[in-house]
């Protein structure tokens, strides 16, 4: 009975002490995001301020609102016009090291299920390596692949698959 009780004080405390961090956390992240003076970095778009009424995430015209990422048949490669949108998402991740993002790879339906996974994987890695090299934090960013399994579009045309050549960038 006595074990009982004292695994049950551990578990408890254990609980009590990971849920004083997150709210330490959410102080901190809280007391950044309401930072009176406007630096450099949020002067460009990059930083987690608000502007107009909204955060540079949620800006229209900025870089950080495309989330998606396209890609040539069979190449993991981030073409030229992709790159100031990386750019801008690494400098953002660098300027708020709180937040961690996901890419999701994808491809289209053209070869095997596991060289799609393994496709997708790569394309999610090139874009995380991009924006580790610009100064985003490897633990700010988590990689997975879908391969071929979460279409954005379901016919069967080059008009689809190169829609479905992607990484997308969740926050």
């Amino acid at each position: 009975m006595s074990i009982r009780l004292a695994l049950f004080m551990f578990l408890a405390l254990f609980i009590l002490g990971c849920s004083k961090e997150t709210k330490e956390e959410s102080a901190t992240v809280e007391d950044h995001t309401t930072t009176p003076a406007d630096t450099g970095a949020e002067a460009r778009g990059t930083g987690d301020s608000e502007q107009g009424g909204r955060s540079a995430l949620d800006d229209p015209n900025s870089p950080l609102a495309v989330r998606v990422i396209y890609f040539e048949y069979d190449s993991s490669e981030v073409l030229p016009q992709y790159r100031n949108v990386v750019e801008a998402h690494a400098a953002y991740l660098a300027g708020n090291p709180n937040t961690v993002i996901t890419l999701e790879g994808h491809a289209d339906e053209r070869g095997s299920r596991e060289y799609n996974l393994a496709l997708g994987e790569r394309r999610a890695y090139g874009v995380k390596s991009q924006m580790t090299l610009l100064g985003a934090k490897d633990n700010q960013i988590r990689t997975v692949s879908y391969g071929e399994e979460r279409p954005a579009l379901e016919d069967h045309d080059e008009g689809a698959w190169s829609k479905n050549r992607r990484v997308e960038i969740l926050y």
